[in-house]
């Protein structure tokens, strides 16, 4: 189908603005902005069927790009990788015509408020599953690109990764067509613009440095990697997962399952030294200057934590099997 689409700026749609396709007549009723980027803006609307998110566009190309990937997502195999595509249409406006595609409404928290409060295990589980979308995103001849936690959503329970924004989506072998400084590997003057997996595999250990440091920071001179070996060592929560993210960092992993394995090594390490350490504390002799009833007293809590612990580590499991 030919239409005359508009070259001016980005369509801006209002609360309570109703629109109705061109082609396929579907009504959708504009409740607010969810977020809007280079390519145009993501509206949640209300439909026939209920809350859906809808992306008016600036122009046809853009919007085709996004549309195949979306299409492409739904054919990997595994898990639903980005939001379903629902509807692909045209929005006529006095100031022209505006192309637009409507896709699953994602409900929850994005990465970094998800992780506000939580254990830095949580961020290693979360990582994983990432690391899996990836994987297979890999294998199915594509790069996310401008991969980053603002594209990131947390929905379940369980706990489930899902990601938002694919404008930035692009096949093996070209130039990344969007991306983001902090999660750039060229920005840090650490790779190149290529789309390969290396390019992907950088911007998840930044996204696990954001979420140490939600504030981020730039670059000071020419010593990027020494800068991000020195906010990793200094954070608690990153420092554990130190190794994985120096390979990552200077492109040493083939692919996303051998960062993969290099996590689920550290999270299996971390929960050894974590049960030893508890029994190192629960061995340790009472004190002879303290009352009988007063020794009881520690051991208890101690058999508590021992107990909770390893609770957590039971529910953590389960949830990592329920995210493969």
């Amino acid at each position: 189908m030919k239409n005359s689409y508009s070259t001016s700026q980005e369509c801006k749609l209002v609360a309570g603005t109703k629109i109705v396709g061109k082609w396929h007549r579907n009504p959708y009723h504009i409740v607010r902005t969810l977020g809007a980027g280079a390519n145009g803006t993501v509206y949640l609307a209300e439909s026939a069927s209920g809350l859906v998110a809808l992306k008016v566009g600036i122009n046809n190309m853009s919007i085709t790009s996004e549309v195949n990937v979306l299409k492409h997502f739904s054919k990997v195999q595994g898990q639903v990788l980005g939001p379903s595509l629902l509807d692909v249409d045209d929005l006529v406006t006095t100031n022209g015509t505006y192309p637009f595609y409507v896709m699953e409404y994602l409900k929850g928290p994005g990465l970094i408020h998800y992780m506000q409060n939580r254990g830095a295990e949580w961020l290693g589980l979360l990582m994983v599953q990432l690391l899996g979308d990836l994987e297979r995103l890999h294998a199915a001849g594509w790069v996310f690109g401008d991969l980053k936690p603002d594209n990131i959503l947390v929905v379940g329970p369980p706990p489930r990764i899902r990601w938002l924004d694919v404008g930035g989506t692009t096949l093996l072998g070209r130039s990344i067509k969007e991306y983001t400084e902090f999660f750039d590997r060229g920005y840090w003057g650490l790779g190149s613009r290529k789309a390969e997996p290396g390019y992907d595999l950088f911007a998840v250990a930044m996204i696990m440095i954001n979420c140490a440091y939600p504030n981020r920071f730039e670059k000071r001179g020419e010593k990027s990697l020494a800068l991000l070996k020195e906010r990793i060592e200094s954070h608690p929560s990153l420092n554990r997962y130190r190794d994985v993210l120096m390979r990552a960092l200077q492109g040493k992993y083939e692919d996303a399952s051998a960062m993969r394995a290099g996590l689920l090594e550290a999270l299996s390490k971390n929960a050894a030294q974590t049960q030893r350490g508890a029994k190192v504390k629960k061995n340790k002799p009472a004190k002879r200057k303290a009352a009988k009833r007063k020794d009881r007293k520690p051991s208890y809590f101690v058999e508590i934590f021992l107990l909770t612990s390893f609770l957590l580590l039971a529910y953590i499991l389960y949830l990592f099997g329920q995210m493969m």
